[in-house]
């Protein structure tokens, strides 16, 4: 992993390397493989953050499924706004399917809700998400295959920015 890096007016330093992550990736698929095999499952991967892990998680994913995108929003600058904004939503029908919700991070938990509050009538609704922050996590709703879990910090790299920068890196950076 590279030295310290600066994104527009902050400074972050290496975090969680590359080697790590595709390891927690790998554990997670391992999983779901297992656990999801009779189920046909859609994974619902939400846009833009989790794009590196969801390409990463379903190559090692080898059971039968199917793959849809949603893109919301919550973050303004390096925290959360507090409120999500639906900006494309759904088209599939997930009536009586499995579905796994693909997240970059839970943190708080808002983008969450919001998904989860429009799903209905699914069998059943699994969360897998690259990095868990239980610090900041206020809700109810369990999250299922966790990669890693991290300190309630700032953090970019591996589809995660800080406004619209820095989600190329292959490693995980922390905010100094």
């Amino acid at each position: 992993m590279s030295q310290l890096i600066t994104l527009k007016d902050k400074q972050f330093k290496p975090y969680i390397s590359s080697q790590k992550i595709n390891e927690a990736v790998k554990n997670i698929a391992k999983k779901i493989n297992s656990e999801l095999a009779n189920d046909f499952p859609i994974f619902l991967v939400v846009l833009n953050g989790s794009f590196m892990f969801a390409a990463d998680l379903l190559r090692e994913v080898n059971i039968p499924c199917e793959i849809s995108f949603i893109k919301l929003s919550s973050y303004s600058g390096t925290s959360s706004s507090g409120t999500v904004s639906e900006l494309i939503g759904l088209s599939e029908d997930l009536d009586n399917r499995t579905v796994v919700i693909v997240e970059d991070i839970v943190d708080s938990g808002n983008t969450l809700d919001k998904i989860m509050d429009s799903l209905s009538k699914t069998k059943q609704i699994k969360v897998a998400t690259a990095l868990f922050k239980p610090e900041a996590y206020k809700k109810k709703h369990e999250i299922n295959y966790v990669g890693l879990t991290i300190q309630n910090e700032f953090v970019i790299g591996y589809g995660l920015d800080y406004d619209g920068q820095g989600r190329n890196l292959k490693d995980i950076y922390i905010l100094t």
